[in-house]
């Protein structure tokens, strides 16, 4: 797809400020796992959504939403982006501040933008289609005031994301696209089970696709207060006062996710029913997922790992570093420098909690 053909209305804000506790001690504050070549592809995470993203839109219409301290990791690992493209937040908001500031900067350069708005740490194992279901939602939120969010078929009953029912297509012009009934924010297992069963769910991607006109309609509905501030910088932004100002927002602004402000209270919400090869890559367990795994349903990672007697394990081990490994089922094992988890799989969930606990107990050092 060559980018002659893009339309130049088509923009993204890519998300990638987050600390990605989930997927510790990989993931650590000083290098989250957007900064990392998570599969060994030579490529980090972030710089596949980059690449998978300049298919549908120009590369100078990616803007990238960080935390301040990864400005620099931005610009050495996305090649050529410019300063105006980089956004750096002050302090962590969750997504609808986040998501706000990209748009009303957008919203000075080009009134007219049709917007993606992607994670910069997802999983898209088949590019291509990735590209056609992007360009078929461009194309959908172009001509309807829809708020869009691209939707999973669901695997297996996982608890580590969120679902959305969907109502009939009919009446939506497009085959795959229905109109959203209600959002649930990661169930326990047997209502998991429930909508896997129903036929009726799909996973939340967290990839969202609407223009410009019908997110700022959507914000002073359902975020007023944030949008009226992100609104008051109208003057500011491209300027050499922008970042006083974000300063002086982010201290304002209260911490709302787009799902929750947003996606889940407004009534022109639509979701697109996909498949991709999509993983969030937000836990060893989605990691696992995507490894191609051992006689023994192991998913091992390093070159010197030795395993007996061991099943259904993901194993991470630095390749210089012989380890060997004794009767574990279903385990997580991850060494990354200074520290070592040992966690079994079904318990993931809680390594955020640990992390929590850590910090308490040893401080940042390990953090």
């Amino acid at each position: 797809m060559n980018n002659v053909t893009v339309n130049p209305n088509n923009y993204c804000i890519l998300m990638a400020g987050g600390i990605g506790s989930r997927f510790w001690p990989m993931s650590r504050t000083n290098r989250p796992k957007q900064f990392i070549d998570v599969l060994g592809t030579g490529e980090t995470l972030i710089q596949q959504t980059f690449r998978r993203l300049s298919k549908v839109c120009l590369p100078e219409n990616i803007f990238i939403v960080t935390n301040e301290i990864y400005r620099d990791l931005v610009k050495v690992q996305i090649k050529g982006i410019s300063d105006r493209q980089i956004l750096c937040e002050p302090s962590r908001r969750n997504t609808a501040p986040c998501i706000a500031y990209a748009a009303y900067k957008i919203g000075v350069e080009n009134p007219n933008a049709n917007i993606i708005v992607s994670p910069a740490d997802h999983i898209i194992l088949k590019e291509e289609e990735f590209s056609e279901v992007l360009l078929t939602a461009l194309e959908a939120t172009a001509k309807n005031n829809w708020l869009l969010t691209l939707g999973i078929t669901p695997s297996r009953p996982d608890t580590g994301y969120g679902y959305i029912q969907t109502s009939d297509e009919e009446g939506t012009g497009y085959k795959n696209i229905g109109k959203v009934k209600i959002f649930t924010e990661k169930p326990q297992l047997e209502m998991a089970q429930q909508f896997l069963a129903s036929g009726d769910f799909l996973w939340n991607s967290g990839i969202f696709i609407w223009s410009l006109s019908s997110l700022m309609l959507a914000m002073k509905q359902q975020l007023p207060d944030i949008n009226d501030i992100f609104a008051e910088g109208k003057e500011f932004y491209y300027t050499d006062k922008e970042n006083d100002f974000i300063a002086k927002a982010y201290a304002e602004v209260r911490n709302i996710s787009i799902d929750y402000g947003l996606m889940e209270k407004a009534s022109n919400v639509y979701v697109l029913a996909a498949d991709f090869g999509w993983s969030d890559l937000g836990t060893w367990g989605s990691l696992y997922d995507t490894r191609t795994k051992d006689l023994n349903g192991n998913a091992i990672i390093g070159k010197s790992v030795q395993v007996y007697d061991t099943t259904n394990c993901i194993v991470n081990m630095p390749n210089d570093k012989l380890v060997v490994i004794q009767g574990l089922d279903d385990f997580i094992v991850v060494d990354d420098s200074n520290m070592l988890l040992i966690c079994k799989k079904e318990d993931e969930q809680q390594i955020r909690n640990i992390v929590e606990d850590v910090k308490l107990l040893k401080g940042d050092a390990y953090i």
